[in-house]
């Protein structure tokens, strides 16, 4: 049996702490992984793995050889990788995780446009509002919406996406409509907790002539709702619905907006808009198909529609990372 093959396993159970999911992660089967690592721990004499009908643990021989077998098995996924690149052909497999509503909403497309381009590029995508440990987990790329929170990772910022003010006709019919920011203060406001400040929505005033550069007048205000949650999708659900005003990502708002379910606000006064950013670790070699995949990213997400070019820098209440 291939070592590599045994190693990869070993590494894969490792790291998920279950046969099941380090298989589903190798694209296998529970009994052809249980069955390298067997074949490791014969090879080596030891036992790698303390197994229970509950979990599988790592022993301490165990832990000592993943320390220093991660690395290998690295090293020849990069020696693998130099060759493909040579040969001008992308191949292999891209471990993506990116936040729940903007992975299933716009970037399924994404990567459905560079999968159809390089038919030997495989991607295993993971949606998830928690932050991940991009080594730790085995992950190639984050694709996140706000400011980059981790400073260990590399951030390459994709595009800027406004910050949309909008209500439900109905809505609107019953509160009144709110023509300054000042206003929202006597609205039933709807509440993203996954921003940094979820309570303070700020401002730019399009003055005359106004190019959003630094120098462009920003208010702040505090706003308040009896709906909150983590995540936008769910405030934009809950605005159609007539629950009150929210503010979202573009891209969450875009089609409701265009259809007339929605009706978007005080935009003589844009909301300080947010970026998406790919970030990843800063790897000795970054594989071509990853490097290939970020620009590929960059590109299609520079063009979309809701994106635009970025604001002034700095200043904005960007999310973390969960939108």
């Amino acid at each position: 049996m291939d070592r590599i093959e045994m190693m990869q396993a070993f590494l894969a159970v490792a790291q998920e702490g279950s046969f099941t999911a380090g298989a589903r992660r190798l694209g296998v089967s529970t009994k052809l992984a249980s069955k390298r690592v067997a074949a490791l721990e014969s090879r080596l004499g030891a036992q790698l793995f303390a197994r229970t009908t509950r979990s599988v643990t790592l022993t301490d021989a165990g832990d000592a050889y993943r320390a220093r077998a991660a690395p290998l098995v690295e090293q020849f996924g990069e020696l693998d990788d130099a060759l493909r690149e040579r040969q001008s052909a992308l191949a292999g497999q891209i471990r993506v995780t990116a936040p729940t509503a903007f992975g299933s909403q716009r970037l399924p497309g994404a990567l459905a446009a560079f999968m159809a381009a390089h038919p030997q590029v495989s991607v295993q995508l993971q949606l998830t509002n928690a932050r991940i440990d991009l080594v730790a987990e085995g992950f190639d790329l984050a694709v996140r919406v706000g400011a980059p929170g981790d400073s260990s990772l590399i951030g390459r910022r994709l595009a800027a996406t406004p910050l949309v003010v909008c209500a439900a006709p109905a809505y609107l019919a019953r509160a009144g409509t709110p023509l300054l920011p000042a206003e929202l203060a006597a609205h039933d406001c709807l509440i993203d907790e996954s921003f940094a400040e979820p309570t303070t929505w700020r401002f730019r005033a399009a003055l005359p002539g106004d190019d959003r550069s630094a120098g462009a007048q920003e208010a702040a205000v505090r706003v308040s709702g009896r709906l909150r949650a983590n995540a936008p999708a769910p405030l934009a659900e809950f605005a159609v619905a007539g629950m009150g005003i929210a503010r979202a990502p573009a891209y969450i708002v875009a089609e409701a907006v265009a259809d007339g379910r929605l009706t978007a606000l005080l935009q003589d006064f844009p909301a300080i808009e947010i970026a998406l950013y790919a970030l990843y670790p800063p790897n000795r070699h970054m594989p071509a198909r990853v490097r290939a995949l970020i620009d590929h990213l960059a590109r299609h997400f520079g063009a979309a529609r809701w994106a635009q070019p970025a604001g002034r820098p700095g200043g904005g209440d960007d999310p973390a990372g969960a939108a």
